[in-house]
């Protein structure tokens, strides 16, 4: 249904993000109404394929009833409640026992926050209440690595460097320790094999730490499969020799597993594909499968245990937030996850990998691609751009696959492949049949 202002302004009042806003006040932008399974249907009556989830986040599709159900049987029990002051809903208190029984790391514990943003900005809260309890009150600086996107606050927007974020809203980076996306692909110098590739990464981790002094740096947070970088791997050895480096120096791993969670590598979680135990993670997006706002910080013992001594002294956790562990928010959460058991998506996500990996690297030998990608459930084609115009022609190729009725994220000249879990092979074969006639429309400008 179209909705009119009656005058004549755009009928879009709402600021809608990652767009023009001038270019907003006079284009009306796609609106979807309604969704089947993996595919979306705008105002128009079109329908088109979403091949990257919506944002990495839509697992389970776009109209998967035993979620809504969740929803409706909670709604009509207690819609709504606020935790905290010793008080709490059934939900929450079964999801954070879900969660922490399925985290990779021990005796863990579990927090609650709305958004994948949220919960990287209360874990660097957390973490400076847990240092300052420890008598480390300078160890406030977090490492991150750019082109990385750990969220949209004022303390995530500037960890990563994400492009002109940080700068375009004259954020404070003071305690943020910037070092390189271990980008073998490009970033490598000449000649340069993967190990030496990944020895020089971590070496800059090293040295980043000694230069801003071991006794400042808190912790280093990363997303293990970069997507917000263009879908960047780590090479081998890096993930595992980055965690050996930062318990000598006993600074923190916060594993960002918020795309990565919930199957998308291939295992529950990407700390489990790579073989690293992490400090803490954060969770969000397919823990609901999106169907309602909600996310998690997941703590290891040890790092939890110094909050409650923290507690004890305060006389409480001086921290809250009115919508973590939303009862609606959290009884869909918990349902997500027995879904994932019950329909052994982990297991589908590894049948069905295999058919995505070789029609992406299949590309690999196009004359407009530079290199592919793809590692469980996701993957990347990364396009050579026009001389002196980097990312036009991804720009490009944005409009063309919607022209086939098929929407993906776009990185600069790469385009990201991050399909809902339950996408059958079938329709892998249709998204990619609609990539490669979207390919084929590309000029061929010399790159």
């Amino acid at each position: 249904m179209r909705i009119s202002r009656g005058d004549n302004t755009p009928d879009n009042a709402a600021l809608i993000g990652f767009t023009n806003l001038r270019r907003a006040r006079t284009t009306r932008p796609m609106v979807i109404e309604r969704g089947r399974g993996i595919f979306l249907i705008d105002e128009n009556g079109r329908e088109y394929m979403e091949g990257t989830a919506s944002f990495y986040c839509a697992a389970l599709g776009f109209s998967d009833e035993e979620l809504v159900e969740a929803a409706v049987r909670q709604m009509r029990s207690l819609p709504a409640y606020a935790s905290g002051v010793y008080r709490t809903v059934p939900a929450a208190l079964a999801l954070g026992e879900k969660l922490a029984a399925l985290a990779p790391m021990k005796d863990a514990r579990v927090a609650f926050a709305s958004t994948g943003s949220e919960a990287n900005d209360f874990l660097i809260k957390f973490m400076r209440f847990r240092n300052a309890y420890l008598g480390q009150p300078k160890r406030t600086k977090v490492i991150a690595r750019t082109g990385s996107y750990h969220g949209g606050t004022m303390a995530t927007a500037a960890l990563g460097g994400f492009p002109g974020t940080a700068a375009a809203f004259n954020l404070p980076m003071d305690d943020v320790l910037t070092v390189g996306q271990p980008d073998f692909v490009n970033r490598a110098l000449e000649g340069e094999s993967e190990a030496e590739f990944t020895a020089r990464m971590l070496l800059e981790v090293e040295q980043t730490i000694e230069q801003a002094g071991p006794e400042t740096v808190g912790a280093m947070i990363l997303d293990p499969v970069s997507y917000s970088a263009g879908c960047v791997l780590p090479p081998a050895g890096y993930l595992t020799g980055l965690q050996e480096i930062l318990a000598r120096y006993g600074v923190l791993f916060f594993d960002d597993e918020v795309i990565t969670g919930f199957c998308r590598t291939g295992n529950m979680f990407a700390a489990e594909t790579f073989g690293f135990t992490p400090d803490c993670m954060s969770l969000a997006k397919a823990l609901s499968a999106a169907y309602m706002p909600i996310s998690a910080i997941v703590m290891s013992g040890e790092f939890y245990d110094v909050l409650e001594q923290a507690s004890d002294v305060i006389g409480t956790m001086p921290h809250a937030a009115t919508y973590a562990g939303h009862p609606v928010a959290a009884a869909v959460a918990l349902r997500m996850l027995e879904i994932i058991e019950e329909r052994d998506l982990v297991g589908h996500v590894q049948r069905v990998s295999p058919r995505l990996h070789r029609l992406i690297h299949g590309l690999s030998g196009h004359e407009l691609v530079f290199n592919t990608r793809a590692l469980g459930l996701g993957g990347a084609v990364q396009l050579h751009p026009l001389k002196g115009q980097p990312g036009v022609r991804g720009q490009a190729m944005m409009q063309t696959m919607m022209d086939q009725g098929l929407l993906l994220r776009v990185v600069g000249d790469t385009i990201n492949f991050s399909p809902p879990l339950i996408i059958t092979e079938a329709e892998i074969d249709e998204m990619m049949r609609r990539f490669t006639a979207a390919l084929e429309t590309l000029p061929r400008e010399a790159a």
